[in-house]
């Protein structure tokens, strides 16, 4: 049986590593069979907005948008 990991993203997707950390721990767990859930609060909910760009740093809506197909629950 597997774990169950909660996430909680506050800062922007742009501004700080945390995105990008909070991507790679969903996606590391999600493939280790574990559940995933994530809570995005205060600047966290920018995260999901629709076609932002930032040069060289992944599209943070798209990210989870892929991780939520692979069964990462979340929670705005």
């Amino acid at each position: 049986m597997g774990k169950t990991f909660t996430l909680l993203l506050s800062t922007s997707p742009y501004s700080y590593e945390n995105t990008v950390t909070a991507i790679g721990i969903a996606e590391s767990a999600l493939g280790k069979g574990h559940t995933v859930n994530l809570i995005a609060s205060g600047d966290g909910v920018y995260c999901f907005l629709r076609k932002q760009k930032a040069k060289g740093i992944p599209n943070a809506e798209e990210e989870f948008s892929r991780l939520v197909q692979k069964g990462l629950k979340v929670y705005l």
